[in-house]
């Protein structure tokens, strides 16, 4: 998918998450940490593939700015979202969706992230992969063991979808009717991109009559739509089953190397 994140706005964010950063972790070597956190490589007999480019000085010292300026616009956002810098032009669901899957839901992460750039090449392929993805959220919250849910393995999307809205009684009467039937509507909407994974993809196998979908807009909404479904799903889940707060260890390093 096309980076539609316009290079004004990339150029103000990239220094005020150049500027957090700095503030955040003061010395080269955890910044170098920071970033290579980010980084992403693969070599093989196709050749070489890195998301960015890591820069680094004369001294052999990370290059931050120029670091930042050889990612996407997407990735950029998604540090600045981990870093809590405001994006107020910009609503960042898809990144924000990323970066909780990559912390949480490792395969679903990869998942999506196959979907997401198959969207204009394979707009069936995308839809396939998305419906994958938000079936592995939905189970790995459901083996929570203070779910009470006992899964079968064979669930599909639909049926993973009842049981979550059961299990977090979103139809409850403590709740407006207005949010029941948002929550109707949730199933709804994952019933039909179940259906059109198998009905309108080359995932079940087609025959020549059968009616594909082949137009990336159609993808597009699919892939927004299993974002916002997915983010909120997880959110309250959050909310729900909080998690025990993850000890901190940290280092004794003496910031030697500030950039000033």
């Amino acid at each position: 998918m096309n980076n539609k994140v316009s290079p004004k706005f990339q150029m103000k964010l990239i220094k005020e998450v150049h500027d957090e950063i700095w503030k955040e972790f003061k010395s080269y070597k955890e910044v170098n940490l920071y970033i290579m956190k980010w980084h992403e490589y693969d070599e093989d007999i196709n050749g070489y593939y890195e998301n960015f480019s890591i820069i680094n000085k004369d001294s052999g010292e990370i290059d931050l700015l120029p670091t930042l300026h050889s990612m996407n616009g997407e990735d950029i956002l998604k540090v600045a979202i981990d870093l809590g810098v405001d994006t107020p032009d910009f609503i960042p669901s898809i990144p924000t969706f990323k970066n909780e899957l990559k912390d949480d839901y490792k395969v679903a992460f990869s998942t999506f992230q196959k979907a997401y750039r198959q969207i204009q090449s394979d707009p069936g392929v995308a839809i396939g992969l998305v419906n994958s993805a938000l079936e592995g959220i939905i189970k790995e919250i459901l083996r929570d063991e203070r779910i009470d849910v006992q899964l079968k393995g064979s669930e599909t999307l639909y049926r993973l979808t009842i049981l979550i809205i059961k299990e977090f009684r979103l139809k409850d009467d403590d709740f407006p009717k207005e949010i029941k039937t948002i929550a109707n509507s949730l199933i709804t909407i994952n019933q039909s991109i179940e259906k059109l994974r198998s009905e309108m993809t080359d995932f079940h196998g087609k025959t020549q009559e059968d009616t594909l979908i082949s137009e990336e807009i159609f993808a597009t909404l699919v892939v927004n739509s299993v974002t916002t479904v997915g983010l909120f799903l997880n959110s309250f889940y959050k909310r729900k089953y909080p998690q025990p707060e993850k000890e901190i260890v940290e280092e004794n390093d003496e910031y030697d190397d500030l950039p000033f």
